[in-house]
């Protein structure tokens, strides 16, 4: 299974361009406008002044194995970057129970497995 990860320090985020890619992808209409620290927001259409109806970039991509967000990063490459951002797409064994780990904003793949104590 392919997985999208941030390969550098900074943080996920992918390029406007990008994001308006994955949302066509998911059949989201949306439209956009510039907020007030200059950042693009997006909206679903013909709601842009609610924020209940706010596409979160981080929310839509939270599963970082979505085909949608794996097929665009491939499509894209270095242009799916958002602001700091590396994107780079990981292999994992199809039957791996898998998290990511951050540091910094750079992220790895971790398999799952047992801890106790205080976990840093």
């Amino acid at each position: 299974m392919k997985v999208v990860i941030n390969g550098g320090f900074g943080g996920f985020n992918l390029s406007d361009e990008a994001f308006e890619k994955f949302l066509d992808r998911k059949h989201i209409a949306w439209e956009k406008r510039t907020g007030e620290y200059g950042n693009t927001e997006y909206y679903h259409a013909r709601h842009m002044d609610s924020e209940d109806h706010y596409l979160s970039q981080r929310e839509l991509t939270e599963d970082r194995s979505d085909h949608d967000l794996v097929a665009v990063v491939e499509e894209m490459g270095v242009k799916a970057n958002g602001f700091c951002a590396e994107l780079v797409i990981v292999e994992v064994p199809d039957d791996a129970k898998w998290h990511i780990c951050e540091y910094d904003g750079m992220e790895h793949v971790a398999e799952n497995h047992r801890t106790w104590g205080n976990q840093l």
